[in-house]
């Protein structure tokens, strides 16, 4: 593994070098441009030698051009007091016009405050009404508005610092390997075999070119292992159609050739790639693991009303879409014959079946203003990795905090091991935080996130 991590530090010093060396291109080339028209008199004028006379003086002809040229009537300048009637009236105009969304702190947190009042107001008219009716099944386009997030986003940090949804990043992954192939074929093409197939054909082929190479180290003159018949089953099916596989054997000092009208693969060791040997090729390819993505928090801070979206896109889900409209079929039939009485277990195993449908789980912090934090996690994280996400947020990060679940109430330091799908915290959940050194009410008045997060708040 060590060559590969040298690999990917070897790539990106490539790409950091061609980046400063386009940047000292380009100041030369302004610097001679420059320098170029000092030295046809252009900009600073035409150079002359001290004891030089002095040049003649324009001819009358040019003068008098000078003398008949239209001389536009200087206007008279704006006195102080209409130059600033003029600036306020354009800011009036301005701040008409445009509709963005205002993310000072100030604003942000009156209009937080509003919301939760309305919010209140609207509780304490529902639990007075007495009516109450069925809601009806909402759109696609209305769910799709509603949305909590825009999908599961990655980082690869091997690669570059972008943010990508997964399948955009295997796309990627793929073209950045091949790019690599003339230069360092054998272990670009061990890496190709792992992050362009599926896991079990990679496998499959990586056991049977093992075999190969294990062959030759250990039989170098045999002939038997150095002919392989590329109409064979084996390889036929674990290898000739595998991503990667050809250019491993290739790197190795495979060679195609016809014999007796039969396309084989024969070795030579001068065939070999420069500076590889057999070994080293063996090992890479034992030991080359898929390129891991890192997942992305997709950090957003909400207002009241913008947290009341809990619509998860498809992302979040272990099953395709049609799955998850059978398995909502299913509940609609459960829910007929909800009257049956049911033990602990059927619905501990109902329970577990709902559990594992999801991958990714959405987790948001309610601060005491009424503001919302919101990030994405896998189900197998931790409650610690929430409480370092929490923690990266605020403006003072070693401040001591406690995150409450309305149904579990704060968490200990015997839950920091659990995984979000131990506690049932699946697949989406709003956490209480609270300061214990701070009073409920003095708390709503404090901003304890960095006040680069409130460029995050989405419009409304």
């Amino acid at each position: 593994m060590s060559k590969i991590k040298r690999f990917f530090s070897k790539k990106k010093e490539e790409a950091a070098f061609k980046v400063n060396l386009k940047y000292t291109l380009t100041s030369y080339t302004k610097i001679s441009k420059i320098t170029l028209q000092m030295r046809l008199g252009g900009g600073m004028g035409q150079g002359h030698k001290l004891n030089e006379p002095k040049p003649d003086a324009p001819s009358s002809s040019s003068s008098k051009r000078d003398k008949d040229a239209y001389i536009p009537p200087r206007r008279n300048e704006l006195s102080n007091e209409a130059r600033a009637a003029a600036n306020a009236a354009l800011s009036r105009i301005e701040r008409k016009d445009s509709k963005d969304f205002n993310t000072s702190l100030a604003a942000i947190k009156a209009q937080a405050k509003r919301e939760l009042e309305a919010e209140r107001k609207q509780k304490q008219e529902l639990s007075c009404s007495s009516t109450t009716g069925s809601a009806s099944a909402s759109s696609s386009a209305q769910e799709n508005r509603n949305l909590a997030c825009q999908g599961v986003f990655f980082r690869c940090p091997l690669i570059n610092d972008e943010v990508l949804p997964k399948q955009a990043w295997k796309q990627k992954i793929k073209e950045f390997l091949y790019q690599q192939l003339e230069f360092e074929r054998g272990l670009t093409a061990c890496l190709i075999i792992q992050n362009c197939n599926v896991k079990e054909r990679a496998d499959d082929c990586i056991a049977t070119l093992t075999k190969y190479l294990e062959n030759i180290i250990q039989h170098p003159n045999e002939e038997k292992f150095c002919k392989i018949r590329m109409s064979n089953k084996i390889f036929s099916d674990k290898v000739r159609y595998v991503d990667g596989a050809l250019d491993v054997l290739h790197a190795a000092g495979f060679n195609e050739v016809e014999l007796d009208g039969e396309p084989f693969l024969v070795w030579s060791s001068d065939q070999m790639e420069p500076g590889l040997d057999l070994a080293t090729l063996l090992d890479a390819l034992k030991n080359s693991e898929p390129i891991q993505l890192e997942l992305d928090r997709n950090i957003k801070v909400l207002l009241p009303s913008q947290a009341r979206r809990v619509v998860l896109p498809d992302d979040f889900y272990r099953i395709s879409p049609e799955e998850i409209k059978r398995e909502q079929q299913m509940r609609a039939e459960a829910i007929e014959s909800s009257q049956i009485l049911k033990t602990k277990a059927m619905r501990e195993r109902e329970e577990q079946r709902t559990l594992r449908m999801y991958r990714y789980a959405l987790i948001r912090v309610k601060f005491p203003n009424g503001l919302y934090i919101q990030g994405t996690f896998n189900v197998y994280e931790k409650i610690s990795d929430i409480f370092e996400f929490v923690q990266s947020c605020l403006a003072d990060e070693s401040l001591e905090f406690n995150l409450v679940s309305a149904s579990d109430g704060k968490f200990s330091e015997d839950d920091m091991e659990k995984t979000l799908y131990d506690c049932k915290l699946i697949p989406n959940i709003v956490l209480l935080f609270s300061v214990p050194s701070i009073p409920t009410p003095v708390a709503a008045d404090v901003n304890f996130l960095k006040e680069e997060l409130f460029m995050l708040v989405q419009p409304m």
